[in-house]
């Protein structure tokens, strides 16, 4: 499996943006479905929870229904890579954020690798 790296996050003002990036390691990125996931400040890593997926190939996306609207997903496969872009944010995103491959190519199967993550603090 790939080795995932995210980079992007920061702290940005309520209402900003923030465009979240997980590059792989290997070529067999463009095989997998890659899932978004957040753990909230003060939580268990173990309480992660799912924000976005997309597809191997990118033709399907699934959302939180928090995020809807205001984040988007999408991958370049060509450069192993996967992007969140993050609008509207509000101080509840606040939020460490971690990509992760599925072992399969649509976003039904489980994760088989996750990155370090990235922190996102929203704040005025």
């Amino acid at each position: 499996q790939s080795q995932l790296v995210e980079s992007g996050g920061g702290l940005v003002q309520p209402g900003g943006s923030l465009r979240l990036s997980c590059a792989a390691s290997s070529l067999t990125l463009g095989q997998y479905a890659i899932g978004w996931f957040r753990q909230a400040p003060g939580k268990d890593w173990k309480d992660r929870k799912g924000v976005s997926c997309i597809s191997s190939r990118g033709d399907s996306t699934n959302y939180v229904d928090s995020v809807k609207g205001r984040f988007t997903i999408s991958r370049d496969n060509a450069k192993n890579t996967v992007y969140l872009q993050m609008n509207s944010l509000k101080p509840d995103d606040t939020a460490i954020y971690y990509c992760a491959s599925f072992n399969t190519a649509d976003c039904s199967g489980l994760v088989a690798s996750w990155g370090q993550g990235t922190q996102v603090t929203v704040s005025s």
